[in-house]
């Protein structure tokens, strides 16, 4: 996603270009959110944090532009709607901003957040791709992960660094460690593909 990118060079990118990003942020900056207090991550925390920030600055831009192209009224009220629209997921990524500051309770203080979710039909796990796993070195896009068992990456952790809502042609490595949303039974099947009990259907082994 862009926002990995920093730099102040919004001015280049079109009016579409600016909604897709905040699109794109208001879609994970929530699961990300909730993420942050299940596992008690400042780390994941601060990339809400950023998300949040980076959001008001595509809305700051985006305003401008709204600005610069309404010349009489009726340009006015065609870009309101334009504006409705970035603003609505601005809010959505200051709701997210607001959930992560329950970081500062303590995960002791506030087991009210794993109650709340418990019977949630989509949650946010946790697992690790074994090495034995035969989804090390393939892209998300290649096997195809969602289709296949329901469940969609929203992290993933490899080493020291972090890679939020990444790619889909992000090649998977044994020892990432993924965080991800779906049903219970997704889950289940997606642990048995990353632990290596069970080869990844495109990829069985050859006789």
């Amino acid at each position: 996603m862009r926002y990995e990118n920093e730099g102040g060079d919004e001015g280049q990118y079109t009016v579409r270009e600016l909604l897709t990003e905040m699109k794109d942020i208001s879609e994970v900056v929530v699961d990300l959110a909730y993420a942050s207090l299940l596992f008690d991550s400042q780390e994941i925390g601060q990339e809400v944090k950023h998300l949040e920030s980076r959001m008001d600055v595509l809305n700051h831009e985006i305003k401008i532009r709204a600005m610069l192209a309404a010349r009489k009224k009726e340009d006015a009220v065609m870009l309101s709607g334009l504006l409705e629209l970035a603003e609505a997921s601005a809010i959505i990524s200051r709701a997210a901003g607001n959930m992560v500051d329950l970081l500062e309770m303590g995960p002791s203080r506030s087991p009210f957040i794993s109650f709340i979710l418990k019977d949630a039909e989509e949650k946010i796990r946790l697992l690790t791709l074994c090495d034995s796993s035969d989804m090390g070195g393939h892209t998300i896009e290649d096997l195809s992960v969602e289709a296949e068992t329901g469940m969609r990456i929203i992290a993933i952790k490899r080493g020291i660094r972090w890679m939020y809502d990444p790619e889909e042609t992000t090649k998977l490595k044994g020892g990432d460690v993924l965080i991800v949303r779906g049903t219970e039974d997704g889950f289940e099947r997606l642990r048995r593909f990353a632990s290596g009990e069970e080869e990844w259907p495109m990829y069985p082994e050859e006789d």
